[in-house]
Parts: structure tokens; C-alpha cells; sequence
């Protein structure tokens, strides 16, 4: 049995169905800056934006609860959270809810 609460998570957006609305980046300013497209991005630990389509970055623990309610409230549908280890969706479009 997996415990997601010990497997660390990681979060990526597709830019391509983002709506700039910025839900993210109020839940989670740490993990998630605008560029200046106007588009969401997610940030790696030294705060800068990762611009490869499909970038992850991981979660921060203290943060899990946040980014997992961003995925749930984007209304782009464009963020994805998957569990580190095996790359199952545990927030976002592609998760079994």
C-alpha cells in the first residue's frame, strides 16, 4: 500500500489551457507566478519559473493542501499534480476523482 502522505508530489501547468486566471497563484505564490505572457507557471526551489512545456517542480509538503485545491479550482483545467514516485494524478484534469 502507498501512503500519499510520505510520497512526495509534483506539479506541472499546460500553459496551452490556461485562462491567466490566477486562482494558483493566490492558493499558492510560492509554487505558482504569472510571466509576462499573463499565463501561469509553476517555480522550482530557487523561484525560478520553469518554461519547459511539462515541467515539474515538487511540491513543497507545507503547501500539498494548496496546490492539490488549485488543481481542483483552476478553471483552465491545467493543473496537473502527480505523485513523484509513479506519476499517478492525485489532483487536476487527469485525476480519478
Amino acid at each position: 500500500m502507498i501512503e500519499v502522505a510520505t510520497d512526495q508530489l509534483q506539479v506541472w501547468v499546460d500553459q496551452d489551457l490556461c485562462t491567466g486566471d490566477g486562482l494558483c497563484v493566490q492558493y499558492a505564490p510560492e509554487v505558482f507566478e504569472f510571466d509576462i505572457d499573463g499565463l501561469a507557471y509553476v517555480k522550482d526551489p530557487d523561484g525560478e519559473l520553469v518554461q519547459t512545456p511539462g515541467g515539474r517542480v515538487a511540491v513543497p509538503e507545507h503547501l500539498r493542501l494548496e496546490v492539490i485545491d488549485s488543481a481542483k479550482e483552476c478553471p483552465g483545467e491545467c493543473i496537473h499534480v502527480v505523485r513523484g514516485g509513479d506519476g499517478t494524478p492525485v489532483a487536476g484534469p487527469d485525476a480519478q476523482d
